[in-house]
């Protein structure tokens, strides 16, 4: 299967209005703005939109939304994860996914399954649709690693799994998945203080926190490292370190809805158990933006 995700990748936030109501004309301005800074696709209702928080009826209204904003001009990609295999395979065959062109699903939390457990929990997704799924590797929210070795067996016996999310931090895994990946299997960098780090090796891209905020910037940081200009792309990277080590002192979203508070884009708030960031981590943020 052919990928088409691919470059600068948005994790999209989920803005909440002063009463904790979903904000859907914020979404909706915030999805016109990044589609026309150029962003190359979309990732909805994953770990940057609190989706855990949000109800059944809330997420259909999101992904609706956005589907239809985006009207086809550049990829839909949603969340669909958890840790009961069965009922992530019900979701993907009884759910409406018209409009969506990939899956991300996280690796399963809490209950630390094996790397056969893995192996078998990715590859039953994988059968459940015909769209492209992208594997997300992040073992420090699950508490369990994806190693390059199940990563490649998944990306070589699945041939609807295109990619993955590698938000693990290990670059030495991501350079053997980047050396020994099949034809057609990508890497895209779930890290936004390594994206340039993670193309040099091989990525072709990135699903990324702060180009919700930047994303003029977040995108030509990327293309700039795909067209091997990394003397640019690393100056670019260096120039956002520090407000990117900011956007996850507090935790992931609260850090970059602090950003787009203070662009204007959004309210600062979230739902419990997440709380807005600290007031010094505010602080730090707006010196910087200023």
């Amino acid at each position: 299967m052919v990928n088409k995700i691919k470059g600068l990748g948005i994790a999209l936030v989920t803005p909440f209005t002063k009463d904790a109501q979903v904000d859907y004309k914020a979404i909706d301005k915030l999805v016109e703005q990044q589609v026309a800074e150029g962003a190359d696709f979309l990732c909805i209702l994953a770990t940057t939109a609190e989706t855990p928080c949000l109800t059944a009826e809330e997420k259909k209204h999101i992904k609706d939304l956005v589907v239809e904003k985006v009207a086809g001009r550049i990829p839909v990609v949603i969340g669909c994860s958890g840790n009961n295999t069965s009922e992530v395979v019900n979701a993907l065959l009884t759910e409406d996914y018209t409009g969506i062109d990939g899956i991300l699903s996280v690796c399963p939390y809490y209950n630390k399954p094996t790397q056969e457990g893995l192996y078998q929990h990715f590859r039953a997704i994988a059968a459940a649709t015909t769209l492209p799924v992208i594997l997300y590797n992040v073992p420090g929210r699950t508490g369990v690693n994806l190693t390059a070795a199940t990563t490649l067996r998944l990306a070589t016996d699945c041939d609807n799994i295109v990619a993955i999310k590698e938000a693990s931090g290990d670059l030495r895994q991501i350079e053997e998945i980047c050396k020994n990946k099949p034809e057609g299997f990508d890497v895209l960098s779930g890290d936004d203080g390594i994206m340039v780090d993670i193309i040099r090796l091989g990525g072709q891209g990135a699903i990324s926190v702060i180009g919700n905020a930047l994303t003029r910037e977040s995108v030509e940081m990327v293309h700039q490292a795909l067209d091997n200009q990394f003397e640019k792309a690393e100056a670019a990277q260096e120039s956002l370190a520090e407000l990117i080590r900011l956007l996850f002192v507090d935790g992931n979203p609260s850090g970059i809805k602090s950003v787009l508070a203070q662009q204007g884009r959004i309210q600062n708030i979230l739902r419990l158990p997440l709380v807005p960031a600290s007031q010094p981590t505010q602080d730090a943020i707006s010196a910087i933006i200023k």
